[in-house]
């Protein structure tokens, strides 16, 4: 079963299932400059991403059709990217254009292609539809209807199966300890920081309701995109916080970051024993700040790869004096650098059949019940959970997705409401789903 579950290239069940959605294979930002030419592995194959002089952009299979070379290393030039072999040159679609090297009136061009596969560029990321057939609609989701000026997208790697990688997502629990900080911050200077600014509602740091309100009390709820997973902190008789998340089936998931911005994350298999986490943050007032988002997140990321600076070779930078004073993990103050080095150090492919899932896991068995149960379903010739058609994508929309303080007794009224008049506010005019 835990092959099962972890497998991507193709062959396998969950490859099969992964190829029925669109998979978030690159950064726009990763065309730009003077070559925009990039080798992408993902689902255990290799491709290669190009943009043409007229700027179309193409994924194409990245051995040569000929003789099988690398066309990373191709020539963009004549519309198309052309093989410094023997001269080959292919478009955006996959059609070969020319064969020069061929004698004169040569039709073999005709015949031959490369396979393409079909992408589309959303909110800073490229999408490759990697599988057979007719891809599916992406839905209305937020993340996707806001303006470029209102989102923002990075990405980074992590060395492990990408359903364990996904799995740190989806558990509520682990925040108040492996993300715990020592000390609070001003919540002014949070900005573009996960769990560093205050709730919607209170003054109070999320440092300080992790920290001293460490047993949530987990529901998680079952809806047409995958689940919704709701953690609750008592802070008192009257004031409970409500920290709502939802796992977009099949790989991403959507997390409040601060009290005006959301992160929609997937993670994409680069085969077994590899992913790229890819996030979209959406602003629901302010323009995102494009530079200082990304400096931030350059401070631990290397291009061109986008490789974490902190990794297992030199111990994700721990230091025991800052783990005595100031972190929970004494890995830095990047909480990437935190669920890296969790979901790295269970291996390369985590053994499940040593772990022992506790209470505050729920989401993370139910979520796995969501996975066999959609790779059976293509094993049937059935249509998985969120492949989706044109109308059911549109009326698709939020999800919503908080941390609010919120009485205790209707609690579930209060975040609700709270999550309708932020998407109301929003200067992109997203709808309010008012009854979510």
């Amino acid at each position: 079963m835990n092959r099962r579950l972890t497998g991507v290239g193709p062959g396998t069940p969950g490859g099969a299932l992964l190829r029925r959605y669109w998979q978030p294979v690159a950064l726009v930002d990763e065309l730009e400059g003077p070559r925009p030419v990039r080798p992408v592995r993902a689902l255990g194959q290799d491709f290669v991403l190009f943009r043409d002089e007229a700027g179309q952009v193409g994924l194409i299979d990245r051995a040569c059709p000929h003789r099988g070379v690398d066309l990373a290393y191709g020539r963009l030039e004549d519309g198309g990217l052309r093989c410094p072999f023997h001269g080959w040159l292919f478009g955006t679609d996959g059609r070969c254009l020319d064969t020069p090297a061929e004698p004169e009136g040569s039709t073999l061009h005709q015949r031959v292609r490369a396979r393409a596969y079909p992408v589309q560029l959303r909110s800073g990321i490229v999408f490759a539809y990697l599988g057979e057939g007719e891809p599916p609609a992406l839905p209305d989701f937020d993340c996707f209807v806001a303006p470029g000026t209102h989102t923002f997208a990075f990405k980074g790697l992590i060395e492990c199966n990408w359903l364990q990688a996904l799995e740190v997502g989806i558990d509520p629990a682990h925040a108040s300890f492996l993300h715990r900080f020592f000390e609070d911050e001003d919540a002014k200077e949070g900005y573009g920081k996960q769990f560093r600014g205050a709730s919607d509602g209170s003054d109070l740091p999320m440092t300080y309701v992790l920290r001293e309100f460490p047993r949530p009390r987990i529901e998680v709820d079952g809806t047409d995109y995958g689940l919704r997973i709701t953690a609750l902190r008592r802070i008192s008789d009257a004031t409970t916080h409500v920290r709502v998340t939802n796992l977009l089936f099949p790989q991403a998931f959507v997390i409040p970051m601060s009290a005006e911005m959301t992160i929609t994350q997937w993670h994409m298999p680069v085969d077994d024993t590899r992913c790229y986490w890819i996030a979209i943050f959406t602003s629901f007032a302010a323009p995102v700040d494009h530079a200082r988002m990304r400096a931030q997140r350059l401070e631990t990321y290397a291009l061109p790869d986008y490789l974490p600076r902190r990794n297992s070779r030199n111990e994700y930078g721990y230091d025991p004096e800052e783990q005595a004073g100031q972190t929970y993990t004494g890995m830095g103050h990047d909480i990437n650098t935190h669920d890296q080095w969790a979901v790295e150090s269970q291996g390369a492919i985590q053994d499940r059949t040593r772990e022992n899932l506790a209470s505050t896991d729920k989401a993370i068995a139910a979520n796995r019940r969501l996975l066999l149960r959609a790779m059976t379903a293509v094993e049937e010739g059935r249509a998985p959970m969120m492949a989706l058609d044109a109308a059911t994508a549109v009326a698709m929309t939020g999800p919503a997705t908080i941390d609010a303080m919120a009485p205790t007794e209707g609690w579930e009224r209060h975040w609700r409401a709270a999550a309708a008049r932020r998407r109301a506010a929003a200067p992109w005019s997203a709808p309010a789903l008012a009854a979510e």
